[in-house]
């Protein structure tokens, strides 16, 4: 896959869900945005969880660790260059190394990841 591949795959989805590593708590439209996103995208519980824990959670944790991070606002330009050079990187060994670290990178914002899995399994009427 290439980076455009990516970028036309995941582009979308990615900046929607970005929100969640923001110094601040989504607001419901923020959360009502991410549903609509992640419903045109058709993934799976488990697939959605990989993607937050493999393609995104390494990049955006570093954003929370670091002082100088953006903490309102992402750079949508910045930030899609900086995941799609991550996610095309993302093979054997590294694929690995982050599935086994994914803990540690989504430990500070599992609990908005779990509010919006609730959200989505009740527009889904999956209760």
């Amino acid at each position: 896959m290439n980076a455009q591949q990516l970028v036309d795959e995941r582009g979308d989805l990615w900046l929607a869900l970005a929100p969640l590593w923001l110094d601040r708590e989504p607001s419901e439209r923020d959360y009502a945005h991410m549903v609509e996103v992640i419903e045109q995208h058709h993934l799976s519980l488990k697939e959605l969880e990989w993607v937050f824990r493999i393609e995104l959670a390494p990049v955006l944790s570093r954003h929370q660790l670091s002082v100088a991070s953006e903490w309102r606002k992402f750079d949508d330009y910045k930030l899609m260059k900086q995941l799609v050079n991550h996610n095309l990187r993302l093979k054997g060994w590294r694929r690995k190394s982050w599935a086994l670290f994914s803990g540690l990178t989504t430990m500070m914002v599992r609990h908005r990841w779990t509010e919006l899995m609730q959200r989505l399994v009740v527009v889904r009427g999956e209760i």
